[in-house]
């Protein structure tokens, strides 16, 4: 009775030994496959990962241009380009037949600048859209802001006063109005106001895409 008894206890211990290397031994085995298959696994995360980017792409979102208009109004009077002109005015008081009694004439020399631009407030929110990317932008026209003489460099040649004339200080004052009249027209003439309009764009270009608009377009 003992000997069966120590026989089972034997054949027990057996297989409480064979039990634990079994299950070290699956383990062991286990440990492996994970640190095998991990790197495997982690690799097409991220290979899953790079084709949802690229099949579907976040969004960059960019705001409805209206939201700036406030800061695009800030601009003021965008003063794109400034023209340097000289003129040379004749002026007369204009007596005609009696000019060598009573008349006066003279030359005025002047320099003067003519500044162009665009008023940025005259801006209005349906000037500005965004299509598929790309910002249409219609522009106020293109306006001369300041036209103004330099009174350091305006000269006054050749008097000529009829024998019963006094000087008349108004008629200098006429005579640098006209002056400021042609060179206004002057700048005009030169192409003033399509230079500034271009150099609006310009300048705005490099504005909006720093806002985030890649892409502008200036439509008439």
């Amino acid at each position: 009775m003992k000997e069966n008894r120590g026989s089972t206890l034997f054949s027990l211990l057996i297989l409480i030994v064979l039990a634990v290397g079994v299950y070290y031994i699956v383990r062991t085995v286990q440990d492996t496959a994970d640190k095998t298959l991990s790197p495997i696994q982690q690799a097409n995360s991220s290979l899953q990962t790079q084709v949802a980017d690229l099949l579907y792409p976040t969004p960059t979102i960019i705001p409805d241009p209206v939201t700036y208009i406030n800061q695009i109004q800030a601009l003021a009077r965008l003063e794109t380009i400034e023209y340097s002109v000289q003129q040379v005015v004749e002026v007369d008081d204009k007596q005609g037949t009696f000019a060598f009694l009573y008349g006066t004439k003279m030359l005025i020399q002047v320099k003067g600048k003519v500044i162009a631009g665009i008023d940025m407030q005259k801006l209005q929110p349906g000037d500005m859209q965004l299509q598929t990317s790309v910002l249409y932008v219609k522009l106020p026209p293109a306006e001369i802001f300041i036209t103004a003489l330099d009174e350091s460099k305006t000269q006054i040649w050749n008097i000529q006063n009829g024998i019963f004339t006094r000087p008349d200080p108004n008629l200098v004052i006429d005579g640098l109005q006209g002056a400021q009249d042609k060179i206004y027209q002057a700048a005009l003439e030169d192409g003033i106001l399509d230079q500034a309009q271009k150099n609006a764009e310009a300048y705005l270009t490099k504005f909006f895409a720093a806002l985030g608009y890649k892409n502008t377009i200036f439509v008439k």
